[in-house]
Formats: C-alpha cells, sequence, structure tokens
C-alpha cells in the first residue's frame, strides 16, 4: 500500500509564505504524476499543480508566479514552495500520486490558513 506523508502546513500572514513537502512510501520516480490539490471549506477539491517526469510542472492560473512544485529524488521528496499568499489560499492541501497505470493515491491533508 502506497502512503503520501504531507507536513508543512500552518497558520502565516497574507504575503507570507509557506513550503509543504511531501514524502511518498516508494520511490518519486515510481509515479508518472505528482503533486498537490487542495479543498476549502464547502467547495470542491482543486488542483493546485502537478510534475511530470516529461513534461515538468503545470498550476492552475489562480497562483502562477506565486507556487512552485519541485521534486528532489535525494530526498525523496515533492514541495510546494508557496509565496505571496493570500486568505483565499486557506484550504486542507493534499498530496498526489499517480503511477504509469490508473493507481492514484491521497496524502492525508495538512491545512494550510492565510489570515489577512
Amino acid at each position: 500500500q502506497v502512503h503520501l506523508m504531507e507536513s508543512g502546513g500552518g497558520l502565516v500572514q497574507a504575503g507570507g509564505s509557506l513550503r509543504l513537502s511531501c514524502v511518498p512510501s516508494l520511490s518519486i520516480l515510481t509515479f508518472n504524476v505528482m503533486g498537490w490539490y487542495r479543498q476549502a471549506p464547502g467547495k470542491q477539491r482543486d488542483m493546485v499543480g502537478t510534475i511530470t517526469n516529461v513534461f515538468g510542472a503545470k498550476y492552475t492560473d489562480s497562483v502562477m508566479g506565486r507556487f512552485t512544485i519541485s521534486k528532489d529524488t535525494r530526498e525523496n521528496t515533492v514541495d510546494l514552495q508557496m509565496n505571496s499568499l493570500r486568505p483565499e489560499d486557506t484550504a486542507v492541501y493534499y498530496c498526489y500520486a499517480r503511477g504509469y497505470g490508473t493507481n492514484e493515491y491521497w496524502g492525508q491533508g495538512t491545512q494550510v490558513t492565510v489570515s489577512s
């Protein structure tokens, strides 16, 4: 069974930064796609950004230029650097992974709260 462990959430003021980290129980090279989703209260879970081994990273429009996804094969982590945070970024953030087939995996989520 694959596990994704997130860390790094917390409370920050608007304009601040946070860095989320995801450590899978398998090598990140096992997965075709990894990334981050978020879910605000009363809303659906939406993609923040994903990164693939071939095509690199892509982001939802609202975080372009503020958030960056990176992979570290040595540390076996996928990180989300979040800068210039806004109150509307407040959500539970989930690490996501998909293998080269159809199997998808989710972390347990980490809360990010941005105060105004």
